[in-house]
This record gives C-alpha cells, sequence and structure tokens, in this order.
C-alpha cells in the first residue's frame, strides 16, 4: 500500500491551489516590493523603454523593432520561467504538506480574485454616488477614455472587465498551473502583462508599440485561446446554458479572438447587452444593465471559482483515495 503521508503531484498541486485561493480570500495582494507581478511590470517598463520607437516606427526599421521585442520578451519569459523552476526544485525535498503549502502562497500573487471582486465592486459604489464618480473609478480598470460614457455604459464596462479578467487573473493562470505547475503560471502572467503593457497598435505615452508589441500580443492570444473558452463554458454551464447556441457568434464580435468568450457568456447569462461604443456589442437583443446586474455578475463569477476551488478539492480527494486503496 502507497504511504498515505507521501501525497502524489496531483494532490500537492490541488492542494496548492485551494491554498492559492484560500490566501486570496483572506489577504488579497502582497505588498508591491514582493509581488512577482509588480517585478514583472518592472521589467517590462524598463525594456519597453529601450524597445519602442518614441515616434512612429520607419518603415524599414518595423522587422527590426520586432524582434527587439520578441526578443525582451523572450528574455522576460525565460527569466520568470527560471525562477518558477528554480523555487518548485527547492521544495522537492520537503514532505508534500510543506510543498503544498508554500506552492499555494506562491501561487497566490499569479492569480487576483479578491483584487478583480472589490473593484469592481467599487465601480459600482461610486457610480451610487454619482455618474462622474463611476467614471473616475471605472478609469482605474480600463484604458479607454470614460467621459463621455453614461451610468450603464459604466456598468456595462465594469462587467466586461469582470468577465474578461475572471479568464486573465484566475481561470488562465490556474489552467497553466495545472499544465505545466508553477512555471507555468508564471509564463501566463507573465505574458499577460506584457500584452497588457506592450500589445498596442499605435502610440502609446508617447512612443509607438504597433511592432515592438506584436510579439507579446500574439503570444498572448496563443497561451489564453484555451482558457478563454474554459472561462466561457463555465460562465454558460453556470449562468447560460439555455443560450449556449449564441455564443460562438457573439465572441465573434469583438476585435479580440479571446475576450469576447468570456464577455459574450457573461453578457448571455445575465441576459444584458455589453457594448464597446464603436467597436461591438454582444447580446444586443438583451437589455441594458441595472445596479442588480453588477451584484449578479460579480455572483457568478464567485460560481466560477468556487467551482475551480471544487474541481481542485476533488483531484486531491481522488488521488488520496487512489493512496488508500
Amino acid at each position: 500500500m502507497t504511504d498515505p503521508q507521501a501525497l502524489s503531484p496531483v494532490a500537492i498541486g490541488a492542494l496548492a491551489v485551494l491554498v492559492a485561493l484560500g490566501v486570496d480570500r483572506l489577504w488579497g495582494e502582497p505588498a508591491a516590493r514582493w509581488h512577482p507581478v509588480v517585478g514583472m511590470g518592472r521589467y517590462l517598463g524598463w525594456a519597453g523603454e529601450r524597445i519602442a520607437t518614441p515616434v512612429p516606427t520607419p518603415t524599414a526599421d518595423r522587422w527590426r523593432v520586432f524582434a527587439r521585442g520578441a526578443l525582451a520578451w523572450l528574455l522576460g519569459a525565460a527569466l520568470v520561467v527560471l525562477a518558477g523552476w528554480a523555487l518548485v526544485r527547492a521544495l522537492d525535498a520537503g514532505p508534500g504538506w510543506l510543498q503544498a503549502l508554500v506552492l499555494g502562497v506562491l501561487l497566490k500573487p499569479l492569480l487576483a480574485w479578491r483584487m478583480l471582486r472589490d473593484e469592481v465592486r467599487a465601480v459600482e459604489a461610486a457610480l451610487g454616488e454619482s455618474l462622474p464618480a463611476g467614471r473616475a473609478r471605472l478609469a482605474w480598470l480600463v484604458s479607454r477614455d470614460v467621459s463621455a460614457l453614461d451610468a450603464a455604459q459604466v456598468r456595462e464596462s465594469a462587467i466586461e472587465t469582470l468577465a474578461e479578467n475572471l479568464n486573465d487573473s484566475v481561470v488562465a493562470p490556474l489552467f497553466w498551473f495545472a499544465v505545466a505547475g508553477l512555471p507555468g503560471a508564471a509564463l501566463y502572467r507573465f505574458a499577460n502583462t506584457a500584452d497588457a503593457m506592450w500589445g498596442y497598435r499605435g502610440e502609446r505615452q508617447g512612443r509607438d508599440w504597433t511592432w515592438a508589441g506584436k510579439w507579446a500580443a500574439r503570444a498572448d492570444d496563443g497561451l489564453s485561446w484555451l482558457p478563454a473558452r474554459l472561462t466561457a463554458a463555465l460562465l454558460g454551464g453556470l449562468g447560460a446554458a439555455s443560450r449556449w447556441r449564441q455564443l460562438p457568434t457573439q465572441a465573434g464580435l469583438t476585435p479580440s479572438p479571446n475576450s469576447g468568450w468570456p464577455m459574450a457568456a457573461m453578457a448571455l447569462a445575465l441576459d444584458v447587452s455589453l457594448a464597446k461604443p464603436g467597436v461591438y456589442t454582444l447580446h444586443p437583443a438583451g437589455r441594458r444593465p441595472h445596479a442588480a446586474d453588477t451584484a449578479r455578475a460579480l455572483q457568478l463569477a464567485g460560481r466560477v471559482v468556487g467551482a475551480l476551488a471544487l474541481l481542485a478539492g476533488a483531484a486531491m480527494l481522488g488521488t488520496l483515495g487512489g493512496a488508500f486503496a
């Protein structure tokens, strides 16, 4: 019979997920000086000043700028993967329960459900005070111009951000953790952060990112492709099963190959229309969202996180059951 004290790698990983979600629920984000994503952002900011041209990129230099962006991305990715691998190797000698505990603490900063939930709640609370307050709070979450948005559009943007970041900040990091452990989760968070900072077309903050950020944008698209659809499936299964057939068509209305999936699933689940003015309208047959819809969206997203915790718990119990068989 297998030693019941020797946890399998699957059990260690599943328990680490539960620890990470528990730490996130109880304490939220670590201090910035200890936060690995903040460190990734510092590297990306430093490298970005050296790869993106301060004026529109001349045609003759486009491939050179693209190559610089790709190499800087690959270097940063190699560093975070190596760091993740080294941390996991350092834990190998310890007992399984200790590996799971420390691994969960290390995994926590790579996901951010509590912060996402609290920020979306804050937008709705600010909107309850006044429209300008709601717009100002939304500006913390989105890069678009919020000055002309009405109350329903502020709410739409907050719900869209919730759905998109449910994938980016929870489902996708856990998916890549399941596939490739801590190095996989770290790689995804690096790619997603790089896309947020570099993945723009045209000028941003005085620099042209069209070619400098192209590799980062495509890398994030590739790593997010399957998790985005998994997020949509979870949202659909838990809240929009009756409208499931509409999901692929609605998801394809957005320019992004991935973000439309969780956003469309959320729109269908709530039976509301979600739009970015002049770009897309998801589920146009739905009504405009009300204050109660933000709470419903948060509740549905919370059920997705709960489902992930249940899956991790089931995986752990399944492997423990096999060990005692």
